[in-house]
């Protein structure tokens, strides 16, 4: 596979600074990378996600498995990373006996964008796929655990540190320690690498939890189940779809959303 592992090294660009009490001045800016990935399945195009190009060996076996096209990841038999004058193009062999035929016809039809994880699906059918049960998090995973997790989040985000405006995915033991996290301009792709970066890893997500810097929105719900991420737990509430949608398959979800606390949804 083409490899890129390492964000492209950000832009930095002058700004005026405006202060509440009337000052000015000039500020430098690091700005992260967004462009066009496009996934193409056996010689078929299927979507282009707008995302930050890194970790896009991550990526292509995350998005694959998080989206119902391929049940494990040996039946991803072959990727490959090409870079276009317009973007980036994951070239993917999948195989044909393993591959969801029914899920690979669906081929989104719009750009997805950072911030969109069901976008160009056609039908209402397509966005709420039937998904697995999910069971429960290991022993020892207590709201002070994810709060752990939580305030050592940032020492896994270089890419933040330098631009603050990306977003972050992390997998934790059942003690809150942080065995790996990705991070892209759109929470859903940061997902994605993370479910890449453990299947590539040989780490079971059923054996800690995730969290994200975002809210909890129903697609991040959907690619959790389909791996069997037994917990998720974000900065924001859920909305009432994602909840729902959690509640029905058994995963639960924890937000940071107080300053007093973690607030977990049964």
């Amino acid at each position: 596979m083409g490899h890129l592992t390492s964000p492209p090294d950000p832009a930095t660009v002058a700004g005026a600074l405006h202060r509440p009490d009337g000052g000015a001045g000039r500020v430098d800016w690091t700005l992260p990378e967004e462009a066009p990935i496009g996934f193409v399945y056996n010689g078929d195009p299927f979507a282009v996600m707008m995302a930050t190009p890194a970790d896009l060996e991550d990526f292509a076996l995350g998005f694959s498995l998080a989206e119902g096209i391929i049940p494990a990841p040996d039946a991803l038999l072959l990727a490959k990373v090409r870079r276009r004058s317009d973007g980036w193009e994951l070239c993917l062999a999948v195989d044909p006996d393993a591959a969801d035929a029914d899920r690979l016809a669906e081929r989104r039809g719009l750009e997805g964008r950072s911030g969109c994880g069901l976008c160009g699906v056609a039908t209402l059918a397509e966005a709420s796929r039937a998904l697995p049960r999910v069971g429960p998090p290991p022993e020892g995973v207590t709201p002070a655990t994810i709060a752990r997790a939580f305030a050592a989040l940032p020492d896994h985000q270089p890419l933040n540190a330098r631009t603050r405006s990306v977003h972050a995915a992390a997998f934790c033991d059942p003690t809150g320690r942080i065995m790996m996290a990705r991070e892209d301009v759109g929470r859903h792709s940061a997902l994605d690498k993370l479910i890449g970066a453990l299947a590539r890893a040989g780490l079971d997500p059923r054996g800690g939890f995730c969290i994200m810097t975002s809210r909890c929105s129903v697609e991040l719900v959907q690619k959790a189940a389909r791996v069997g991420v037994p917990l998720l737990a974000t900065v924001s509430a859920p909305t009432t779809l994602a909840l729902e949608t959690a509640r029905r398959v058994g995963l639960r979800l924890a937000a940071l959303a107080r300053p007093d606390g973690v607030v977990t949804f049964g």
